[in-house]
């Protein structure tokens, strides 16, 4: 998962990039990259580690201009521990583009055969970001060949979105400069990734623009929240400040990400026309129904959220229980997300780091210990263990979101059925394994009704990592063990060839 953000403003939007990248820092921490439009020219940094990691003053200085683009990123594909698959990404043939990307693509290894490599388009990263930037590129140039003049066109620009849907497979939100002309902006035809648009009046009458991953950027800025990027749509909006917006694809559906509602997304978030703390709300509720049925509530002394993705559904399960609700767990603020930490050890040595727990809240008691969701269930085993050495006499655990048992493969990153916990378990394994005294997960059919009921237009979700079943029609056994076998170290989904022409880059990392 990463967070995107683009802006097109009359004044310099440097530190407005900055501003709205720490807004999406929970969407990756891994790498952060601004890259900012001066005329004709772009202005790049970026670097390893966190927004306030990646940026000096003497950085931000030097991106001048008033538009540009900027990413944070968590891999889920590529090299973790390189700077030179930070994005955004550039290419200098057509006109010179630049790029940011959240989500991930599923067809990247035929991409690179036959637009990358065929039409001799370097790839330097591992990256299915670049492969991305380059087939858009390819198509862009496809487009103004025709032009005798070499001018770019806005339908130019819609036209090569429309083909990249056409040819590109997976889940994508994008972001996109082009020198000399503007920003633009694509969503894929399923909406899986979300994108969102947001609007400024100045007192000069002007409107600037910005789109992000989520509309929680936009509170930083100052700036409204106009609507979503609707699935398959592009928008671009010139160095000037036009706008303009097509559908680029005949098979646009709405099927939005349900892991966003219930982990990735801000609650302040609004996304798909769904307010994210109350689709949260409304999950507890859901899931406080069956907790009445399969859990002995009588037995129940206090309810408690695994800090912070729970603390909506924990709060109003609390009240559907009649119980208690307690801060047991104290959150160490400075550790990262231990869910999108790379690595089994990095996320099970963090917990221990990030969560505290008070011994007077726990001594004696039964608690109901209640999270977003359970993947691996290293964290849920941990904290288990952590709530009995405080006196806790009982510890049940209830899940807001139904079991992970399948891959994800448009951007989170559980890669592998072997990791997940729910695999090949069934509920009682599960809460064997994880060491609590009972467990409930929320019915699949029940969360998806409780976000659908916010916003109707949702025609579907991808809820792929719960019942296997993938949007985009392309996944099959043969992929995952090929994601399985690249997570190990044993291959790439980009064409092995590609490898005999990459070159290292070092990246700015001070």
């Amino acid at each position: 998962m990463c967070g995107v953000l683009g802006l097109v403003s009359h004044e310099p939007v440097n530190q407005l990039l900055y501003d709205g990248l720490q807004m999406l820092q929970h969407r990756g921490q891994d790498a952060a990259g601004i890259v900012t439009a001066e005329g004709n020219k772009f202005h790049m940094h970026k670097s390893k580690g966190m927004v306030r990691e990646a940026f000096r003053t003497r950085n931000m200085r030097d991106l001048v201009g008033n538009a540009g683009i900027a990413h944070v990123r968590y891999p889920t594909a590529g090299n973790a521990g390189s700077s030179a698959e930070a994005q955004p990404f550039y290419v200098s043939s057509p006109f010179g583009i630049v790029l940011a990307h959240n989500g991930n693509l599923t067809n990247t290894a035929e991409l690179y055969e036959n637009v990358c490599h065929q039409h001799l388009r370097h790839v330097n990263t591992n990256s299915d970001s670049e492969v991305l930037l380059n087939v858009f590129a390819h198509e862009l140039r496809q487009e103004v060949s025709g032009n005798t003049d070499h001018r770019l066109t806005v339908d130019n620009i819609f036209n090569a979105v429309s083909q990249v849907h056409k040819l590109v497979r997976g889940a994508y939100g994008v972001v996109a400069m082009i020198a000399g002309y503007g920003m633009v902006a694509f969503r894929d035809p399923y909406g899986i990734r979300p994108l969102a648009l947001g609007t400024q009046v100045g007192e000069d009458g002007k409107t600037a623009y910005a789109v992000s991953s989520e509309s929680v950027a936009f509170n930083a800025l100052a700036f409204d929240l106009e609507r979503d990027i609707a699935p398959g749509e592009a928008v671009f909006i010139t160095l000037d400040g036009e706008f303009f917006s097509r559908q680029c694809s005949d098979k646009a559906v709405l099927s939005p990400c349900l892991f966003e509602y219930v982990y990735f997304a801000r609650p302040d978030s609004v996304i798909d026309g769904v307010s994210v703390y109350q689709a949260r709300l409304d999950m507890g509720v859901t899931l406080a129904e069956k907790i009445k049925r399969e859990l002995p509530v009588d037995d129940i002394d206090v309810v408690m959220p695994i800090p912070d993705t729970s603390r909506p559904s924990a709060m109003e399960l609390a009240v559907a229980l009649d119980k208690p609700y307690r801060e047991g767990l104290i959150k160490n603020r400075y550790i990262g997300r231990t869910f999108i930490m790379p690595g089994q050890a990095t996320r099970k040595k963090s917990v221990r780091q990030k969560l505290s727990p008070m011994e007077t809240e726990f001594e004696g008691k039964s608690v109901l210990l209640v999270d977003d969701s359970i993947v691996r269930g290293t964290t849920s085993r941990e904290i288990v263990e952590m709530v009995r050495a405080a006196g806790a006499r009982k510890v049940y655990l209830a899940s807001a979101a139904p079991e992970v048992r399948y891959p994800n493969v448009y951007g989170i990153d559980m890669p592998t059925r072997e990791e997940l916990i729910a695999n090949g378990r069934t509920v009682a394994q599960i809460a064997a394994e994880i060491g609590c005294d009972g467990i409930v997960f929320q019915d699949l059919d029940e969360l998806e009704a409780a976000v659908k009921a916010l916003n109707p237009e949702i025609v579907s979700f991808d809820s792929s990592c719960f019942n296997g079943v993938y949007q985009t029609g392309d996944i099959d056994e043969a992929y995952l063990q090929r994601l399985s076998a690249e997570k190990a170290g044993c291959g790439s989904l980009i064409h092995p060839s590609k490898m005999e022409h990459s070159i290292s880059v070092s990246g700015d990392e001070e």
